[in-house]
């Protein structure tokens, strides 16, 4: 059940999923400012689409999946309210930013088109307070028309068409359960970004790939005071290393026909 606002300054939810079930309804109860949720689903087969409809949003299935930053720009592109708050599904946010949000939609200068909020992530059960995971500033709350996401392969973000305020409260956000979880998305993020770097250009060396790999561990562990948390903060600067090494290896791989095949159409 969503509470209405005090005033006529209406809020809008937008998420996009696939397979959310363990989460979704966490995410949505954490907004219950929200006038209307819209759902954008690509082909979920769990339950996910059924709790969000029994929450009351409003779900709408794509064929296609073209990637995070568009996909969340269709929901955007649905939302009718007067500010837009877009969440991922594995993120809820805290009752002090509900209120602040709350008292931000009533008094924010017109000019401003949308407000940067810290994100506390989890790792295993953990959340993360060094290892360059914190503070994690991150565009999500917009007026409507006045934000939209890139369309970049790893690391979507919102881009305002205005001045950008920032909030005291914080999204929280469960970044990986377990290994598995790891592994599966350190593969696809060392692929995204080797097709990235290939777009532009670039060309990859096995040397490229284990000085960025080396460099990426170091910065994560000892630059960003990763050992502070705990052998958690060292399992991050390991696949922190992983994908940046697998970026580069794939990039290099990426010069022969077959392996160029692979990385254009996975």
């Amino acid at each position: 059940m969503h509470l209405q606002p005090r005033s006529t300054v209406t809020l809008s939810l937008t998420i996009i999923t696939k397979n959310e079930a363990d989460v979704i309804a966490r995410c949505i109860q954490s907004v219950p400012l929200a006038t209307e949720v819209i759902v954008v689903d690509s082909g979920s087969t769990d339950r996910t689409v059924e709790i969000c409809r029994e929450l009351g949003a409003r779900v709408v299935v794509t064929d296609d999946y073209p990637g995070n930053g568009p996909q969340k720009n269709r929901a955007l592109d649905l939302a009718t309210g007067d500010w837009i708050l877009s969440l991922d599904a594995d993120e809820w946010i805290t009752p002090e930013l509900m209120e602040e949000i709350r008292a931000l939609m009533e008094s924010s200068p017109a000019n401003v088109a949308g407000y940067r909020i810290r994100r506390l992530s989890s790792f295993c059960g953990r959340f993360m307070h060094h290892s360059g995971w914190w503070p994690d500033w991150i565009v999500r709350l917009s007026r409507r028309g006045q934000g939209r996401f890139n369309d970049e392969l790893v690391h979507d973000r919102m881009v305002l068409n205005g001045e950008m305020g920032q909030t005291e409260g914080i999204i929280l956000h469960e970044a990986f359960v377990a290994l598995d979880d790891l592994v599966t998305k350190m593969n696809r993020y060392s692929s995204d970004g080797a097709r990235m770097l290939q777009r532009g250009g670039q060309s990859g060396s096995l040397t490229r790939a284990v000085l960025h790999g080396w460099w990426a561990f170091t910065r994560t562990y000892f630059l960003r005071a990763g050992f502070l948390d705990g052998r958690e903060g060292f399992m991050v600067a390991v696949s922190t290393a992983e994908v940046a090494y697998y970026k580069y290896a794939k990039l290099l791989l990426a010069d022969r026909p077959r392996e160029r095949g692979r990385l254009q159409h996975k």
